[in-house]
């Protein structure tokens, strides 16, 4: 409760700051929050991936913008199961409100510092830093006067920072804790490749074609005391303007690791799921268990994703598609031989929306997510009423899995800045039932098996409401 007042509080001073200082800015006919290429966080940035090296704003000094992205959701979501776990009891209700807060500074010509904390969110109760990054896009802070710096800086973009790595398209259209105003439907998707990592990527765009070179030290968490190799990503796409009714888009990422040091591509997103308390046990906490209809496919020792992503609008109906397909191992996963054994896990999403209304305030459209693959393999030991072990084990081996989810949803952006959505979503699971089994063949009077038995025959569906505010 202390923290819910904590929240509340953080949020009506920086509400009451912010429009006090619009207002006396405003007054003062000098207020200007845009700046040099950026990707705003309003409904400007729908459909806008990377920032352009177009520049639009020019520059006329240092300025420093605070911005923050709310959301509030009401969720309707029933589950269901074979009953060999117990499910926990939902009604509908309130989630947690979130909220970001966004700071962006304007130091010097070309050159923009971005900072972005969670004041609230559903994994962590304090607010915490996210990430930021350095961007710069050209080299006139350094008065070189070479024609030769100017032409290379037309379509090179540099990024550096402990920040959001840019693999694949389909991040740019999540739900980033608060910031929900970019993703028209609900969740994210079921295997959601989002990570933060020190990392540097340099861009090249020209006439269309982009092409952009990442690395990062491999780790979510930093210290000098875990070793491992380094994060090698990449990305190569053509995006076009064909003409004033039709876009396309094509991009194709990969990224890859042979010896991770803490990160996972699947696991980094440390705000949790949309959904709360789904598929879950009695007396679970929302806080500690909080990637409720997600697979995270454990590459926690090596992984290598290829990611492609299509995009297409013709007037106000748009298409978005992921397919993916990344293959690894957990730490320490061998065969009988010893070595390496690696797996699959592979994903489809497909979005198709119909924005319209003059500005294309309001939308309506459907999604259909699907992942499948190989879990690693796993065993246990059978206890008694006291937690003694009872000289039984358990164990199962590499399961095929798969997770499939539909969405569908309509909203409406009430001014660029505030937007509101409702949905409704089924998600459902197979091919769990090898873990079923574990539990049904515990000894009598003994307990134990694997976790994701829960999962046996599972689904959630229901609706959901969601009012986002980002500025």
């Amino acid at each position: 409760m202390n923290n819910q007042y904590k929240v509340l509080s953080v949020l009506a001073m920086l509400f009451f700051a912010t429009l006090g200082s619009t207002y006396a800015q405003n007054k003062g006919g000098i207020f200007n929050r845009d700046m040099q290429y950026m990707r705003y966080n309003d409904q400007r940035g729908i459909g806008v991936f990377e920032t352009t090296k177009s520049d639009t704003v020019g520059f006329d000094g240092m300025k420093v913008r605070v911005g923050a992205d709310f959301a509030l959701q009401m969720q309707g979501l029933s589950h269901s199961n074979s009953g060999v776990v117990e499910l926990a009891n939902i009604h509908p209700g309130f989630n947690l409100p979130t909220a970001n807060l966004n700071i962006d500074a304007q130091l010097a010509d070309g050159v923009r510092v971005h900072l972005q904390t969670y004041l609230s969110s559903r994994h962590h109760n304090d607010a915490w830093v996210m990430g930021g990054y350095l961007q710069i896009d050209n080299l006139n802070f350094l008065k070189l006067e070479s024609q030769l710096a100017d032409d290379i800086m037309d379509i090179i973009t540099v990024k550096v920072g402990q920040m959001e790595i840019n693999y694949g398209d389909q991040h740019f259209r999540r739900t980033n804790n608060a910031y929900a105003v970019g993703n028209a439907f609900f969740g994210n998707t079921i295997m959601d490749p989002f990570a933060t990592e020190m990392a540097m990527e340099v861009y090249a765009q020209k006439a269309g074609w982009i092409g952009m070179a990442g690395v990062s030290n491999g780790k979510l968490n930093q210290n000098v005391t875990s070793t491992g190799n380094w994060s090698v990503y990449g990305k190569l796409g053509y995006d076009k303007q064909i003409n004033d009714d039709l876009r396309a888009r094509l991009t194709g990422s990969v990224y890859h690791n042979s010896n991770i040091a803490n990160a996972n591509l699947y696991a980094g997103d440390r705000a949790g799921s949309r959904f709360y308390s789904v598929m879950d046990e009695p007396d679970h906490s929302t806080t500690s268990s909080y990637k409720n209809g997600r697979v995270d496919p454990g590459f926690t020792g090596q992984i290598t994703s290829f990611m492609i992503n299509p995009f297409v609008k013709f007037k106000g109906l748009e298409f978005f598609g992921t397919y993916e397909v990344s293959n690894g191992s957990g730490k320490n996963e061998f065969n009988d031989n010893d070595d390496i054994e690696s797996r699959n896990w592979n994903q489809i999403n497909a979005e198709l929306i119909y924005r319209f209304g003059g500005t294309e305030q309001f939308y309506v459209g459907g999604k259909y997510n699907t992942a499948w693959g190989t879990n690693r393999n796993e065993g246990g030991e059978y206890f008694d009423a006291d937690g003694n072990g009872v000289g039984e084990e358990w164990s199962v081996d590499n399961a095929n899995l798969r997770q499939n989810r539909i969405e569908v949803a309509a909203g409406w952006f009430m001014t660029r800045n505030v937007m509101m959505k409702a949905g409704y979503v089924h998600h459902t699971y197979s091919g769990y039932d090898v873990y079923a089994e574990t539990h049904r063949a515990a000894p009598e009077g003994a307990v134990g098996g694997s976790t994701n038995a829960i999962y046996e025959d599972g689904k959630f569906n229901g609706f959901m409401l969601e009012a986002a505010i980002s500025f």
